[in-house]
């Protein structure tokens, strides 16, 4: 199992900021992340690694999935 990370440590992981994290969740989540308890979030770095690898492209216009 992998370490699980707080919304601080997978933003570092990713390179982004905290509020991306947290509108992604209010969003709808596209970015897997784990609740325990009432208030806490967790990240797994293997689902981190796994959104990093979808957002791979070959062009600047291409957008999603085809």
């Amino acid at each position: 199992m992998s370490k699980l990370l707080s919304t601080s440590q997978a933003a570092e992981y990713l390179g982004v900021s905290k509020a991306f994290l947290e509108r992604d969740r209010w969003a709808g989540a596209r970015i897997p992340f784990i609740k325990i308890g009432s208030r806490a979030v967790r990240y797994r770095k293997n689902d981190l690694d796994d959104y990093i690898n979808q957002q791979v492209r070959v062009s600047t216009s291409q957008y999603g999935e085809e």
